[in-house]
């Protein structure tokens, strides 16, 4: 796979497990992780991994454990498999950037999964970015995939779109006045679930104002 732009500012390498963008600079790292019907190569998660390694984020652009053993259906289960999954891959990513912020992000399902794991351990990451939260399965508001959300203790940035099934603009600003670190909602007016690829030149500078 090529860069997808000049090959000096980053240079992306294949993985077994996905792909890893090596920045011109090494400020930051972030393990990049995909939504339930996708996998690393959605062209949301291409945009969101170039955009950071050219602000000089180290970027883990890969598969869940889910999506490893099959090309195609839902993630099933508890998703247990697949946040230990991202425990190991934040291992791998800290050997590669040591001493430099990490964090989570992801696109939906992978995105609640990363939330769910920095619940669990506080110290896996140094912030989360979450694109599209599945805030509840469309059609009932009532069944809110929020338990977890007072035990977050670190900063979160919310991307959501307008139109999302998953939940409104309105319910997630509610929902995360349950975080006791600092989090805040980023709207893309007209989006669905899914922002589109080209909101993710803006993205680095959403995560760190």
């Amino acid at each position: 796979m090529g860069c997808g732009q000049p090959c000096n500012m980053a240079k992306v390498e294949r993985l077994e497990q996905g792909y890893m963008h090596h920045p011109a600079e090494l400020k930051a790292a972030m393990l990049l992780s995909h939504g339930a019907g996708g996998n690393c190569d959605a062209p949301l998660m291409v945009a969101v991994a170039e955009a950071f390694a050219e602000a000089g984020y180290r970027v883990f652009r890969w598969n869940l454990p889910f999506r490893q053993l099959r090309p195609r259906g839902a993630p099933g289960g508890s998703g247990e498999r697949d946040r230990e999954g991202i425990r190991d891959a934040v291992k791998l990513l800290q050997q590669q950037a040591s001493g430099v912020p990490l964090y989570l992000a992801g696109q939906s399902y992978g995105g609640r999964q990363s939330s769910m794991v920095a619940a669990e351990g506080p110290g896996a990451c140094d912030g989360l970015l979450l694109l599209s939260y599945p805030l509840h399965p469309p059609g009932k508001p009532a069944q809110l995939r929020t338990e977890h959300f007072p035990k977050l203790r670190v900063p979160a940035v919310f991307v959501h779109g307008t139109r999302d099934p998953f939940g409104t603009v309105e319910e997630l600003r509610n929902a995360i006045k349950l975080i006791p670190a600092a989090a805040r909602l980023q709207v893309v007016d007209g989006a669905g679930h899914g922002v589109p690829p080209s909101a993710a030149k803006s993205m680095p500078a959403w995560l760190s104002t």
